[in-house]
């Protein structure tokens, strides 16, 4: 798995597809009520040194798969924000979400220097178990303030502290594919 950043016009024309998909947008927010990017403003994120984007891509031929991010990097703090969405679909379920949010993670505890990182999942999200699988702890809910299809729901809220991540080699071994065996983690 290698993390591209969003540095040329096709990766964020890709990456920005993504987040225009209305199975990837419904459960994202980019301040005010903003669900899609379009990629002017997802270059412009890339620029910003308060966030940190990648696109990670499969193992075998280097193809785009996800996003993932942290925004409102805070060095003094030593905090950040992280999200996620997967783009090509057909490699759901394989295990590349988790192990790209774990990559990520890795960086921003180790080569970041954060001490903590949040996060929050529409309820019904089925990328709950990712947050689960990374350690993240749920520290409480915000009730009815996220709306899909005209509907409320709440937001469940994690954290993530540098001393409590278990880290990257742990997820070594883990496989990406049970029906593929030979698709471990490297």
């Amino acid at each position: 798995m290698k993390f591209l950043p969003l540095d040329t016009p096709e990766i964020i024309e890709l990456a920005a597809g993504w987040l225009a998909q209305k199975e990837n947008y419904q459960w994202l927010d980019f301040g005010n009520g903003r669900v899609t990017v379009t990629p002017t403003l997802l270059k412009i994120m890339a620029q910003r040194d308060t966030n940190f984007l990648r696109v990670y891509t499969a193992d075998r031929d280097d193809t785009p798969v996800g996003i993932v991010g942290l925004n409102n990097v805070d060095r003094a703090f030593k905090t950040a924000t992280f999200w996620g969405a997967s783009g090509e679909k057909s490699f759901h379920n394989r295990g590349y979400s988790t192990f790209a949010s774990a990559k990520l993670l890795t960086l921003a505890f180790g080569n970041l220097g954060l001490n903590a990182v949040n996060t929050w999942v529409v309820d019904h999200n089925p990328s709950l178990r990712t947050i689960e699988r990374l350690g993240f702890r749920f520290i409480g809910r915000q009730r009815q303030c996220h709306t899909i299809d005209g509907r409320l729901y709440d937001r469940l809220l994690f954290d993530l502290l540098a001393a409590e991540y278990r880290g990257l080699n742990e997820m070594r071994g883990h496989r990406i594919d049970r029906a593929r065996p030979e698709m471990a983690y490297e």
